[in-house]
């Protein structure tokens, strides 16, 4: 009997090498828009993760006939009351490069001590089945830290180098990608996703 697929509903190549990683041990073929020829972009107009990711799941679930995984996920910067929230990758401006928003969140944050700098990564999956079916669930992970005054590292992708993680004594963006996995936001919703998929009829 041929392996059931699960499609990975994003355009993102980071997503998609973090993704494969987290859930290489689930009974599913992980793939991807790419591979089934799919070219759909949806809209996240929502103001929740939770609704932004149902919205991508169930759109790709509902084109290709796949149970399809999506996520939405931001940083949320407690002094700049939550922000930038679910416009993470829209902050400053759509195509303003990361550097950039670097500087505009620290331009907000100049002169708060570390103890004021208490921000956090949240990550909301969405699995959605297709018709007939249409179920949808979710998981959620999030990671704590602290806005760094300055980006170190150059792993990782985003909001990365400027998210300090006191424990560590380093940025997201300086661990290897196993150690990124083991505690990243996406990686505590991927686990707990992994578990429901292992169990999926």
């Amino acid at each position: 009997m041929p392996q059931r697929r699960l499609l990975l509903a994003t355009n993102n190549p980071h997503k998609v090498t973090e993704m494969r990683a987290l859930l290489g041990d689930i009974p599913f073929d992980l793939v991807t828009p790419q591979d089934l020829g799919l070219t759909l972009e949806v809209a996240e107009p929502h103001a929740t993760y939770l609704e932004n990711a149902t919205e991508k799941a169930r759109s790709f679930a509902d084109v290709s006939g796949e149970l399809a995984l999506a996520d939405d996920s931001g940083l949320e910067i407690d002094a700049l009351g939550g922000e930038p929230g679910v416009r993470s990758a829209r902050f400053g401006a759509p195509d303003m490069p990361y550097p950039d928003r670097f500087a505009l969140i620290e331009g907000r944050l100049a002169g708060l001590p570390p103890a004021q700098r208490t921000a956090r990564f949240r990550c909301v999956l969405v699995l959605a089945a297709p018709p007939p079916d249409a179920r949808h669930l979710h998981t959620e992970g999030v990671v704590e830290g602290q806005i760094a005054p300055a980006a170190h590292g150059t792993a990782g992708f985003g909001y990365d180098p400027i998210f300090w993680l006191p424990e560590r004594g380093m940025t997201m963006a300086e661990l290897t990608p196993a150690e990124k996995d083991a505690i990243s936001h996406r990686g505590r919703a991927a686990r707990a996703m992994a578990t429901i998929l292992r169990g999926w009829k």
